[in-house]
């Protein structure tokens, strides 16, 4: 049994035939932790979780900042509250920053960001709820908050940093504040030496798995930049991930069923709703440590 920590079956890639990427899914024994992205996404979000039996969470995405309305963040208030006691909903996310795309790296868009991401560590830590963070390139910023709020004495509650890729140092710090550390697609990748690295020697309660889902697959997905010209697409989808995990198995001499109980506990450590979510998952770690 697996956990896919970060999946957006709620995106448009998925319209045509959602249900029988859950139904791939299911087959391989992969349960979904949804993020959402923006208001609109919320219901949908929601909506996507509760139908394949999966998690989610509520968020706006750095990526999204430039075209919210005025309340959006009262919207994600508003819909934390009514969500509340919802047994699915697990987090706060995708939040963070992002330090790569060019339109959002002017001095407006990234004053932006972090104050759209202050504010949602803000109702997060405020209703004792981890974060699911978005880090590209911008791993010291995200800290920098998180390391403030802790000065004050109102931590956030920890989470995921999704699709880490930053230093040693840094991941350290990550998880000294109680976070995990989120590996998919490209860790699949020969050439991407240092997330194989970190993957290999990282603490193994450090690590969970995740696909992002339709986004970042794996080599055996992936398409070329002159095939991507010619109108070749690659998607990626929930049911890879028992094929990424074979991959962390590899690097630490694991196997896959110490991958699928290890990497499952890291994400109920990060996540503790989800105990709510899926109670029925209740010493399923320690069956599978113990088969060969």
């Amino acid at each position: 049994m697996w956990i896919d920590s970060h999946c957006h079956l709620d995106a448009p890639e998925f319209a045509a035939d959602r249900d029988a990427v859950m139904a791939r899914a299911r087959a391989v024994g992969v349960r979904m932790v949804v993020p959402s992205v923006s208001p609109e996404f919320f219901q949908p979000t929601r909506d996507a979780a509760w139908a394949c039996e999966g998690a989610y969470a509520l968020g706006i995405h750095p990526l999204y900042v430039k075209g919210l309305s005025a309340d959006a963040l009262t919207q994600l208030e508003r819909a934390l509250d009514q969500a509340a006691h919802d047994p699915r909903l697990v987090a706060v996310g995708e939040i963070g920053l992002d330090h790569f795309v060019p339109d959002l790296q002017d001095d407006e868009s990234k004053a932006l960001q972090e104050r759209v991401y202050a504010t949602q560590l803000d109702l997060a830590q405020q209703r004792g709820l981890p974060v699911i963070l978005h880090v590209r390139r911008s791993a010291d910023a995200l800290l920098k908050h998180l390391r403030r709020m802790q000065a004050a004495g109102r931590p956030v509650p920890g989470g995921i940093a999704h699709a880490f890729n930053g230093s040693d140092q840094q991941a350290k710090i990550f998880l000294d504040l109680g976070f995990k550390l989120g590996f998919g697609g490209a860790m699949t990748f020969d050439r991407a030496l240092q997330i194989r690295r970190l993957a290999a020697t990282l603490p193994a309660d450090a690590i969970v798995l995740e696909t992002d889902a339709p986004d970042i697959p794996p080599h055996w997905l992936y398409e070329t930049a002159e095939a991507r010209a010619q109108g070749a697409r690659s998607r990626n989808e929930p049911a890879e991930l028992p094929r990424i995990a074979q991959t962390l198995a590899d690097l630490r001499s694991w196997t896959l069923n110490q991958t699928a109980a290890i990497t499952r506990a890291n994400v109920l450590a990060a996540l503790p709703r989800l105990q709510l979510c899926w109670p029925d998952w209740a010493g399923a770690d320690a069956a599978d440590q113990a088969k060969p």
